[in-house]
């Protein structure tokens, strides 16, 4: 018996379109919004999805982007624009409203028919040496490279040297590749070779002895010693002073350390992974890093993508951090507006993932509702509004690429209501907000983003 999920806040079409299906052989589950479905059912053990188009937190074309189950899509706003925007999305069919039972009826026996769900998944499921490793997020190519690299070279002692740009979670594929590696059972000692000052690094490293220099009251063992049978974490190895640098190579080489102020050697057993977002070959041709320290770390490459580039890895991280961050400030569940989930996926992300983690945070704790809207996200967003179109995938580009149907209004009307449009937010945007005019135009928030963006209406910012 095929499962569908039926997506609707009127409870009147909701009950209407259960009883239907029920009558003809179909179990049915149901959900009022896109968060409700998300968070109460299981959206990959469906085997279709009926949604409405509007819904009261987000588009139900959203649904599209957490499962790879079919959605489709319900509209009383049965235009060329509406169709051809949801199937773009990834609708893979649409029905329209008043509900005719013949036609939901045979969109259904498509939907099956083609098997359209075994064609997603098996494009869109990773490999079972494909899959996340432990504490880390993403199925996107490179983060499946990635995480097939991960596996492949913990169960090695080669070193590993991990690039990537600030805020990219370089520390977390270290630790992964230690949970991974055969060393799992003893310590990985994670250093920040930044946080340290130069005259203190060698004896925080490599240790010393009573009286080695002034203040040097007692022995102490080096963070190196400390990694002995595990693994040791280098992060922003290129801080390193060349003096550190030449005892570290020692301890690659020879797999031996001399603590400040001793005559006497001890073996040590490490695995080293560095970590970098500098360019370390530049620093060899500067003289700021040992070319023969280089050659040694760069056994093994890793490269972690920024947050730009992940697709839409970044939707389910960012639903991942809203939950941690609402458990540990402790309060009720959260979900993002339609228009703050397009500025998280349009946005540039400078600060990679740990920025990301720093808006939501602000937003938690700044909102006063459930919903986390776009202004909370405190992003440069008019600047990614305007400027940034070419990467909002479903935007044409510029006017007059775009398509002349719009989802409301006759076709024939169009160039005459576009001119509306435009008049009637630059005359009120000032005494109205987005909702206000939004309402008063009788469309959504985000329907009025799509139409600020083609016709490159920037929002008036607010005066402090």
């Amino acid at each position: 018996m095929s499962h569908i999920l039926i997506v609707e806040d009127e409870e009147i079409t909701r009950s209407a379109l259960r009883g239907l299906l029920e009558r003809n052989g179909y179990k049915v589950s149901e959900a009022v919004s896109v968060q409700t479905a998300r968070t109460e059912h299981d959206l990959d053990a469906m085997d279709a999805i009926i949604s409405d188009l509007r819904l009261p937190d987000m588009p139900g074309t959203e649904l599209i982007k957490l499962t790879a189950t079919p959605v489709l899509v319900m509209t009383s706003y049965a235009s060329l624009r509406s169709v051809i925007d949801s199937l773009k999305i990834g609708a893979v069919d649409y029905i329209s409203k008043p509900l005719e039972p013949e036609e939901i009826l045979a969109a259904l026996n498509r939907v099956f028919g083609e098997n359209l769900k075994a064609r997603n998944l098996s494009r869109r499921q990773p490999r079972p040496n494909e899959e996340p490793v432990k504490g880390m997020v993403g199925s996107c190519a490179k983060m499946l490279e990635l995480f097939r690299r991960i596996r492949k070279v913990a169960q090695t002692n080669s070193p590993v040297l991990i690039q990537g740009e600030s805020g990219t979670g370089k520390e977390l594929v270290a630790r992964a590749l230690h949970e991974s590696s055969p060393r799992c059972g003893s310590n990985l000692i994670s250093v920040n070779c930044a946080a340290i000052p130069e005259n203190l690094i060698e004896s925080e490293l490599f240790g010393h002895e009573k009286g080695a220099f002034a203040g040097a009251t007692s022995t102490r063992t080096g963070l190196v010693e400390a990694a002995n049978n595990g693994t040791l974490f280098l992060d922003e190895i290129g801080e390193l002073p060349l003096e550190a640098q030449a005892r570290l190579l020692r301890v690659l080489q020879e797999h031996e350390i001399r603590k400040v102020g001793s005559v006497f050697s001890q073996k040590v057993d490490v695995r080293l992974v560095a970590a970098t977002h500098r360019d370390l070959k530049q620093f060899v041709r500067e003289g700021r890093f040992r070319e023969d320290l280089f050659y040694r770390i760069n056994v093994v490459p890793l490269l972690l993508p920024p947050l730009r580039e992940r697709g839409n890895d970044i939707l389910e991280l960012a639903d991942r951090i809203l939950i941690a961050t609402c458990k540990r400030i402790g309060t009720s569940a959260m979900y993002f507006s339609a228009d703050a989930i397009q500025a998280i996926t349009t946005y540039h992300w400078p600060g990679n993932i740990r920025e990301l983690e720093n808006a939501i945070e602000r937003a938690v704790i700044l909102t006063e509702v459930p919903e986390i809207f776009i202004e909370l996200l405190g992003l440069e967003i008019e600047l990614v509004k305007i400027d940034g179109l070419a990467n909002v995938g479903y935007l044409e580009g510029s006017k007059t690429q775009a398509p002349s149907i719009d989802i409301e209004n006759d076709p024939q009307e169009d160039l005459s209501l576009e001119d509306y449009f435009q008049r009637f937010v630059l005359e009120h945007q000032e005494q109205m907000n987005e909702t206000e005019l939004a309402q008063k135009l009788g469309i959504s928030r985000k329907c009025l983003w799509e139409r600020r963006q083609r016709f490159t209406i920037p929002r008036r910012k607010k005066s402090s």
